[in-house]
């Protein structure tokens, strides 16, 4: 079956550890979740020095992660520190996850709680391995 994981926002009840979801499969319902805590750390930066000659317009600061870095994220929320573009790029792996979602990527990872993720930055992708935490 396929599911479209639709949270807003307003979609976040008043407590923090949950979040109603929309799924959509056929017919609507909405479903409430007791959300696991993820831990997202940065396990590579790569640097293309040579399209950054090219095409990048000199930055002094153009990306503040750094390889071992970790973040928690409860209730599916962007930690404190993480990148907002990086943010967008994992936020609906982080939410599946913590809403006790399994083997995203078909067998790929060994871990079926966990997902790898770049961020969407050309000139520096940033490669983060997201977890789910047990309870």
């Amino acid at each position: 079956a396929v599911f479209l994981l639709n949270a807003s926002k307003s979609a976040y009840l008043k407590r923090p550890r949950q979040i109603k979801i929309r799924f959509s499969c056929g017919r609507r319902h909405d479903t409430i979740f007791d959300l696991k805590k993820c831990i997202i750390t940065v396990m590579r930066i790569v640097r293309h020095a040579d399209l950054m000659e090219e095409y990048e317009n000199p930055m002094e600061h153009a990306c503040g992660m750094r390889e071992g870095m970790t973040f928690i994220s409860e209730g599916a929320r962007m930690p404190d520190g993480m990148c907002e573009s990086a943010w967008e790029s994992m936020k609906q792996f982080v939410l599946a996850l913590a809403c006790g979602g399994e083997d995203i990527y078909d067998g790929w990872m060994k871990n079926r709680r966990s997902a790898m993720i770049s961020c969407n930055d050309g000139f520096r992708p940033v490669s983060f391995y997201i977890e789910a935490l047990e309870k």
